[in-house]
C-alpha cells in the first residue's frame, strides 16, 4: 500500500474535526434539570481542544464500509464522550493525579474532585443515551450499545487501567513484567476504545464479515502503536506540545514500552505495527485512504 503523507491526514482531519466539535456542542448544551456547574464541567472536558481521533475512526470506518458521516455521527459523539469521561477519571488524585489535560486545567483542578467524578459519570451515561435514541434501526442501536459497553468495561478499558495501576503500585505483586503482559494491558486500556470506534462505524454501515475482520485487524495494531508512541512522547516530548504533564510514567513506576524495550526497539515496533495496520486495509482499496492517513499520523506524532 502506498504510504500516505502527513498533510493528507491534516486535510482530512481539518474537514472532520469542526463537524465533530459542532455535534459535541449540540449534544452537551445546557439542559433543564442539569445543574449549571455540572454542565460547565462536562463541557470543559468534552469540548477541550483535542485530536478527536476516536470519533474520526468511527466516521472513517463508516465511509470505508459504504456508510455516511451523518448516520455515524451520533456514534462518533458517544465514543468521544466515553473517552472524555475516562480522561476525567484518569486525572483524579486517586488515579494518575494530573492537573493538566489538553492544555487546560484538568476537570478536578477546575471544579473539584466531586464535580469531576460526577461529570465523568454524566458523560458515560450520556454516551449510551445518544446511541440508544439516535441510532436506527433499534437492533443496530442495541448492538452499538453492547459493543461500547464491552470495550469500556471491566474486560476492556477499565480492566486495562486496573492492571496498569496494579503494576505501578506493586510491580512484583502484580506479576506483570513481559511484553505480552504490557500488550495485554494496552489492548484493553487503549486498544479497546480504538477497536470499538471502528466497529461502531462498521455496524452502522451494515458492514459484512470481511470488512469487520479487516477493521478489527487494523484496530488491534493501531491501538498498540498509539500506546507505544504515547509512551515515547512521555519520555521525549514536552508539556506544551502534548498538553499534559510528561515524564510521569517513569515517576509512577509504570510498565511502559520504552522502559521494557528501550527507545529504538519501541520506535521499530510502532513502525511495524502501523505497516501491518495499513496492510489490513487493502480490501477497502481507495475507500480507506482516511484510515491509512490516520495510522501514519499516529506514527508521525512522535517524530
Amino acid at each position: 500500500m502506498v504510504r500516505t503523507s502527513l498533510p493528507a491526514f491534516t486535510q482530512c482531519a481539518d474537514g472532520l474535526r469542526p463537524r465533530i466539535d459542532a455535534a459535541l456542542q449540540s449534544r452537551s448544551a445546557p439542559a433543564d434539570g442539569c445543574p449549571g456547574e455540572l454542565c460547565e464541567a462536562i463541557r470543559h472536558s468534552l469540548l477541550a481542544p483535542g485530536k478527536r481521533l476516536r470519533p474520526m475512526l468511527v466516521l472513517m470506518a463508516a465511509e470505508s464500509c459504504g456508510g455516511t458521516i451523518e448516520r455515524a455521527m451520533p456514534a462518533a459523539c458517544a465514543v468521544e464522550m466515553v473517552h472524555a469521561y475516562s480522561l476525567i477519571h484518569d486525572d483524579l488524585p486517586a488515579m494518575d493525579d494530573d492537573d493538566l489535560r489538553r492544555g487546560r486545567p484538568s476537570c478536578h483542578k477546575a471544579f473539584g474532585e466531586a464535580v469531576a467524578i460526577l461529570a465523568g459519570d454524566a458523560l458515560l451515561t450520556r454516551a449510551f443515551e445518544v446511541l440508544a435514541t439516535e441510532i436506527r434501526p433499534a437492533e443496530v442501536a442495541a448492538a452499538c450499545c453492547a459493543a461500547l459497553a464491552e470495550a469500556a468495561g471491566p474486560r476492556g478499558m477499565v480492566g486495562g487501567q486496573a492492571d496498569d495501576i496494579a503494576v505501578a503500585a506493586a510491580p512484583h505483586k502484580a506479576g506483570l513484567s513481559s511484553l505480552a503482559d504490557l500488550e495485554s494491558i494496552h489492548r484493553r486500556k487503549t486498544g479497546a476504545m480504538i477497536g470499538v470506534s471502528l466497529r461502531l462505524g462498521a455496524l452502522i454501515s451494515d458492514a459484512n464479515a470481511g470488512q469487520l475482520s479487516a477493521l478489527e485487524a487494523y484496530g488491534r495494531r493501531l491501538g498498540l502503536a498509539f500506546q507505544i508512541t504515547d509512551d515515547l512522547l512521555d519520555v521525549q516530548s514536552d508539556e506544551q506540545t502534548v498538553g499534559k504533564r510528561v515524564g510521569k510514567d517513569a515517576d509512577c513506576g509504570k510498565l511502559t514500552f520504552p522502559g521494557l524495550l528501550g527507545l529504538d526497539r519501541s520506535r521499530d515496533r510502532a513502525v511495524q505495527l502501523i505497516d501491518e495496520a495499513c496492510e489490513a486495509l487493502v480490501p477497502f482499496a481507495a475507500r480507506a485512504e482516511g484510515l491509512e492517513s490516520l495510522a501514519r499520523y499516529v506514527l508521525e506524532r512522535n517524530r
